[in-house]
C-alpha cells in the first residue's frame, strides 16, 4: 500500500521541517547573501580623488583619434585617498547623483557584486542618490525600461551568479538615431552617469556613448566583463593594467570542477574518452586555466596552432624550388593525428580512456578553416549589403546555399578578377561533413562573429581522430596494452603455458615492460590463428584457445567517447572569492571615477595577479586601446581583444607538464581536482593559476 495513505498533505506541506528542506534560498545561499567582501584600502577613506598617471602610454590609432576626439587624450586614472579635501570637493563628492547601470552580452559571475559596490559606495556618499538598473541590457536604454535599484534587491544578489537582477542582452546602440534615443532616455532620467558592464564589444559602445554623451555632461564607465578572459590590458610597453576581465575565474574553476568528476569517472569505469569543449571562441584562455585546474591527458590551444610551423615541409619546398604557404599554421589532419598519437600512447599502457580539453574556437586557428570562415563572411556580408533580402532568408536550407556558392565558382571561372569563391574552395568545402557545411554557414551572431558555440566543432576533430585510429588498428600500431600479471593468471587457469604463448603473441615479451603488446602483425581473428600456428602453438585444423582469445580482445581497442560543451553553466555560476572581491572593489572603483567627473574610462583593478593588499582601483582610458577590426565585412573600430600568449610563463608550464599530464605509464593518472567553488573560508584567496604563474614568471626575470 501507497505509504502516505491517510497523510494530510496541506498539513504536511507546512510542516517546519518540510518548509525548510524544500525553501529556495538554502543555507549556503543564505550564507552567500550575507557576506561583504573586503575592499581595498584606499576604498576605507570617506574621500577618494583620482590621480593622473602618466608613466602608461598607449600606441593610439588615428581612426580613434579622428572619432574619438573628447576623450582620446583620457589617461590612466589611480584613485587615492583625498586627504584633507576641501569643502568645495567634500560638496560635489557627496552631491545627489542619478547613476544608470547596465549589463551587456552575456552573463559572468560577479556582475550582481559591481552593482552592489557602486550601491554601497553611493549610498555611503550620498543616502538620497538612486540607482537605476536598465532591463535586459542596451534595448533597456533604447525602449526606456528600467527600475530603480533598492537595498532589498542588492542584499537578495550580493554574491550571487549570472545577471538576473536586471537581465542582459546583446543589442548594440550603434547608429545615430540609437545613439540619439539613449542620449534622450537617460536625460529623461536626469542621469548624472551611465555606467556600462560588458566585454570588447560593449566597452566599445561605452567609449562612443561617453563621446556622444560629453556635450550633455553625462559620464559614462565601462566595467570589464568576459568569461573569455580576453579583456587584458597592458600599455605599449608592455605594463599589465587590467590582468583579466570578472568571471574569468569563476567560470574556469565551475568548468574545471565539472571536468574533474569526468576524470574520476574516466579513471573508474576506464572506457571513455571524455571530449571536453570549453567555450572561449577568439582566445584560448579558459582552456589554459582549465588545463592547469584539472591537468587533461590532452589539451589543445589554439593561439598554439595559429604559431605552428611545419619546418620540414618548408625544407621540402625549398628542394623543390617552391614555397608551401600551408606550412604556416596547424592543418586540420595534423591536429587529429597529435590527438591520435596521445590515444595511442595511453592505450599501450592498458589507459583506453582519458579527458581530452579543445578550446570551442579551436577550428578558427586553423589554417584552413579560417579561410572558409573570412571568406564566408565576406561573402555573406556582400550579400547582406547588396540586397533587399538578408543572406539566410534567401538560401534558408544547405542546397539552397552550395548552389549560390557553386554560382560564384561558375563567377570565377568567367570573370578571373572575382577570386572570393573558386574552384579549389568549393572542392575542399565539399569534403567537410555536411553538419560542419552548415555550421560554417550559418548565421553569425550581433557583431557579425560566426557562432562556434552553435557548431558541433568537436565532431570534426574526433570524426578525423577515429578514422585517422582506425588507420593505426588495422595496421596493429594501436593496441591496448597487456598486464603481464593478468596475462599470466588468464593462462595458467586454462592450463596453458604463459611462456609458450608470450613470444608467439606478444612483441615486447621478456622485455619487463610494464605492458605486453600484441604484435602488430595481429590484427584479426585469422592473422592471430596464423602466428600460433607459426609458433607451433596450435595445429591448422585446431581452434584459439579460449583463454588465448580473450587475452587478444582484451587488446582490441574500442574507442568510445562521450562529448560535453562547457559554456552556459559557467557564466551562471556563483562567483569564487576572487571575482566577489574583485567586482565589488570594480563598483567601489566606478564610484570614485563618477564621484571625480570621469568619463570614457574602464574601471579596473592592478595587480590581481598580486596579494590583495597589492590591489590598486584605476579607471583604464578606453579610446586608446582602440583598433580597426573586421566585422561583417567592412572594417570598425573597436577594442582588441587578448590571445593567449605563446611566450607566457602559464603557457610554457603547461606546455612542460604535457607529457607528465599524458600519463602513458602504468602508474596513476596524475588529474588534479580543483576542490569546489568558496567565497569565504580556509584556502579561499586564490586566483587564476595562470595570474599566477605568469606573476611568479616575471618575478623571476626581475629578480634575474
Amino acid at each position: 500500500m501507497p505509504e502516505n495513505k491517510g497523510l494530510d498533505m496541506e498539513a504536511f506541506l507546512q510542516h517546519p521541517e518540510v518548509r525548510k528542506v524544500t525553501k529556495s534560498i538554502t543555507p549556503i545561499l543564505q550564507e552567500r547573501l550575507k557576506y561583504i567582501p573586503p575592499v581595498c584600502e584606499v576604498f576605507k577613506e570617506h574621500f577618494t580623488r583620482i590621480e593622473n598617471n602618466l608613466s602608461y602610454e598607449f600606441q593610439i590609432h588615428p581612426a580613434a583619434k579622428q572619432l574619438l576626439p573628447l576623450i582620446i587624450d583620457n589617461v590612466v586614472q589611480q584613485i587615492v585617498p583625498a586627504d584633507s579635501p576641501d569643502e568645495a570637493f567634500k560638496k560635489e563628492y557627496v552631491k545627489e547623483r542619478n547613476i544608470g547601470i547596465v549589463f551587456s552580452g552575456g552573463p559572468a559571475p560577479g556582475g550582481h557584486n559591481v552593482i552592489a559596490g557602486l550601491f554601497d559606495a553611493m549610498k555611503t556618499a550620498s543616502p538620497s542618490s538612486r540607482l537605476y538598473g536598465f532591463i535586459l541590457g542596451p534595448d533597456g536604454i533604447l525602449e526606456d525600461d528600467y527600475m530603480e535599484i533598492t537595498q532589498r534587491m542588492v542584499d537578495h544578489h550580493r554574491n550571487y551568479g549570472s545577471f538576473s537582477m536586471i537581465k542582459t542582452g546583446r543589442t548594440k546602440i550603434d547608429s545615430k538615431a540609437k545613439m540619439a534615443l539613449a542620449l534622450e532616455n537617460c536625460k529623461k532620467l536626469n542621469l548624472d552617469a551611465l555606467v556600462i558592464v560588458g566585454g570588447d564589444d560593449s566597452n566599445t559602445n561605452a567609449a562612443f556613448l561617453a563621446q556622444e554623451f560629453h556635450k550633455d555632461g553625462i559620464q559614462v564607465i565601462g566595467v570589464p566583463k568576459t568569461i573569455d578572459g580576453d579583456i587584458q590590458v597592458k600599455d605599449k610597453n608592455g605594463n599589465v593594467l587590467c590582468a583579466v576581465s570578472f568571471g574569468f575565474h569563476s567560470a574556469a574553476r565551475a568548468f574545471a570542477s565539472d571536468i574533474s568528476n569526468l576524470s574520476n569517472d574516466g579513471n573508474s569505469d576506464v572506457k571513455y574518452w571524455h571530449i571536453c569543449k570549453v567555450m572561449g571562441r577568439v582566445a584560448s584562455h579558459l582552456g589554459l586555466e582549465v588545463a592547469l585546474q584539472v591537468h587533461p591527458n590532452i589539451f589543445l590551444i589554439g593561439e598554439e596552432m595559429a604559431d605552428y610551423i611545419d619546418s620540414a615541409r618548408i625544407e621540402k619546398a625549398k628542394k623543390e624550388g617552391t614555397v608551401d604557404y600551408t606550412a604556416y599554421g596547424m592543418t586540420l589532419r595534423h591536429v587529429s593525428r597529435m590527438i591520435c598519437d596521445g590515444i595511442v600512447r595511453r592505450a599501450a599502457v592498458g589507459k583506453n580512456y582519458g579527458i581530452i580539453v579543445i578550446p570551442e574556437g579551436v577550428l578558427e586557428f586553423i589554417n584552413e578553416i579560417q579561410v572558409f570562415i573570412i571568406k564566408l563572411n565576406t561573402i555573406i556580408a556582400e550579400y547582406n549589403q547588396t540586397h533587399d533580402l538578408d543572406f539566410h532568408s534567401a538560401f534558408p536550407t544547405l542546397e539552397d546555399k552550395l548552389d549560390y556558392l557553386r554560382r560564384l565558382v561558375r563567377l570565377s571561372r568567367e570573370d578571373k578578377t572575382f577570386s572570393t569563391w573558386n574552384t579549389r574552395d568549393d572542392d575542399l568545402f565539399n569534403d567537410l561533413p555536411a553538419f560542419f557545411q552548415e555550421g560554417l554557414l550559418t548565421e553569425r551572431d550581433s557583431h557579425g562573429n560566426f557562432q562556434f558555440s552553435q557548431v558541433e566543432t568537436e565532431k570534426v576533430l574526433m570524426g578525423l581522430v577515429q578514422d585517422y585510429l582506425k588507420i593505426l588498428k588495422n595496421r596493429g600500431d594501436y593496441k591496448v596494452g597487456i598486464k603481464p600479471d593478468w596475462y599470466r593468471k588468464t593462462l595458467a587457469k586454462a592450463g596453458l603455458n604463459p611462456d609458450a604463448f608470450g613470444p608467439v603473441l606478444f612483441k615486447n615479451y621478456g622485455s619487463g615492460a610494464p605492458c605486453l603488446l600484441v604484435k602488430s602483425s595481429i590484427v584479426s581473428n585469422k592473422t592471430l590463428k596464423q602466428e600460433l600456428v607459426r609458433g607451433g602453438q596450435i595445429g591448422n585444423t585446431e581452434d584459439i584457445p579460449a583463454a588465448i582469445q580473450k587475452v587478444y580482445q582484451t587488446s582490441v581497442p574500442k574507442f568510445k567517447t562521450q562529448n560535453h560543451f562547457y559554456g552556459y553553466d559557467g557564466r551562471g555560476s556563483d562567483p569564487t572569492w576572487f571575482d566577489c572581491t574583485y567586482t565589488y572593489n570594480l563598483g567601489h572603483t566606478v564610484f570614485s571615477l563618477i564621484a571625480n567627473k570621469a568619463t570614457g574610462q574602464m574601471a579596473a583593478i592592478k595587480n590581481l595577479e598580486k596579494d590583495f593588499s597589492q590591489w590598486e582601483p584605476i579607471g583604464i582610458p578606453i579610446a586608446p586601446l582602440m583598433h580597426l577590426e573586421e566585422r561583417k565585412g567592412k572594417l570598425e573600430l573597436v577594442l582588441e581583444r587578448s590571445i593567449v600568449d605563446t611566450n607566457s610563463p602559464a603557457y610554457n608550464v603547461v606546455k612542460a607538464l604535457q607529457n607528465e599530464w599524458l600519463s602513458a605509464t602504468t602508474g596513476p593518472d596524475n588529474y588534479r581536482n580543483p576542490g569546489p567553488i568558496r567565497f569565504e573560508g580556509k584556502n579561499i584567496n586564490v586566483r587564476p593559476l595562470t595570474l599566477t604563474l605568469n606573476n611568479l614568471g616575471r618575478s623571476k626575470l626581475t629578480d634575474s
